[in-house]
């Protein structure tokens, strides 16, 4: 029996090309380029992003336009603005407080116990799949407060990356609206942002300097090597459009790069069950994490009785 397939903003001649198999191919190219996979109720959102690029490309239909994608002289740049069509996410700053406050009240006096033992007072923060940089500000706000308190002495820096080129242009202006803003204070609005126009109002340059932004495939192996010496990763409802074989691979990174008794934290509808069993999950009020706990202490070895009747 067929599956009924979803087709939001399509007209009957598109609902009908679904079932052609070039979309199929289109969904192989994409999951190969990024990892992100397509099943068939989901593959309206490919048709839609299809086309777009369609237009915007002068491509004719969807059979040349593979063919675009599969020429090597322009397949690379004509594949990442699909990605970008593909690859847009809706968030807000301060999306997540119970993560904050397990940062607060758990995670850091933890990390900072640890990583002083070892004679470092410097923690990375790696923001996987940041989209338009709500998360990562949170971040570096909520890591500029505690430099006043808990981190003082110590320095941070924060790593945010995504596969989008237009999230990560809005992510570096860092530009908000009323929506965007709407779980945050106005004490933190006052504090590190300033008026720009309307009801819009822009990171200030402090907080921003605080942040490296850049472009990454998360299914890039090469890549994803040189992301070494994390103590906290996020990446937040990014693995929920990976297939089970991607997530593995991309998770076994994020495991690599962390530091021994670093956190993992996924969006909190997410989880590593049938993913991974290399973490440790943590539970904690109002959320969970995922740690990557350092190495059981060797226990000395016990002393060897001597055998009855030979000299030692």
């Amino acid at each position: 029996m067929a599956t009924e397939v979803p087709t939001i903003g399509l007209k009957p001649s598109e609902i009908a090309d679904l079932q052609d198999p070039i979309y199929l191919r289109l969904r192989d190219l994409v999951y190969q380029a990024c990892g992100i996979y397509h099943p068939q109720e989901k593959l309206y959102l490919l048709a839609g992003a299809c086309k777009r690029r369609l237009k915007s490309s002068n491509t004719p239909d969807v059979k040349a336009y593979v063919e675009l994608l599969s020429r090597t002289a322009t397949r690379d740049a004509e594949l990442r603005e699909l990605l970008n069509e593909i690859t847009i996410g809706e968030t807000c700053l301060f999306r997540s407080q119970p993560q904050l406050n397990a940062l607060h009240n758990v995670i850091l006096p933890e990390l900072t116990d640890l990583r002083a033992k070892g004679g470092l007072r410097r923690l990375r923060i790696w923001s996987a799949g940041c989209s338009t940089g709500e998360e990562p500000y949170t971040l570096a706000m909520f890591m500029m407060e505690e430099s006043e308190k808990l981190l003082k002495g110590w320095t941070f820096d924060i790593t945010a990356t995504d596969l989008n080129d237009r999230s990560l242009d809005i992510a570096k202006a860092g530009i908000y609206g009323s929506y965007a803003l709407r779980n945050t204070t106005e004490y933190f609005k006052r504090k590190y942002f300033r008026p720009l126009e309307a009801d819009k109002l822009v990171v200030n340059d402090d907080l921003k300097k605080r942040i490296t932004f850049s472009r990454l495939n998360l299914s890039d192996d090469s890549k994803m090597l040189f992301m070494k010496g994390m103590d906290l990763v996020f990446c937040c409802n990014v693995l929920i459009y990976f297939d089970q074989a991607s997530k593995r691979k991309v998770v076994q990174h994020f495991f690599a790069n962390l530091l021994s008794g670093g956190y993992f934290f996924l969006g909190h509808a997410e989880s590593l069950y049938q993913v991974s069993d290399q973490f440790r999950l943590v539970h904690l009020p109002g959320t969970t994490a995922y740690r990557k706990a350092p190495p059981e202490p060797v226990a000395p070895a016990a002393p060897v009785a001597p055998v009855a009747g030979v000299k030692p």
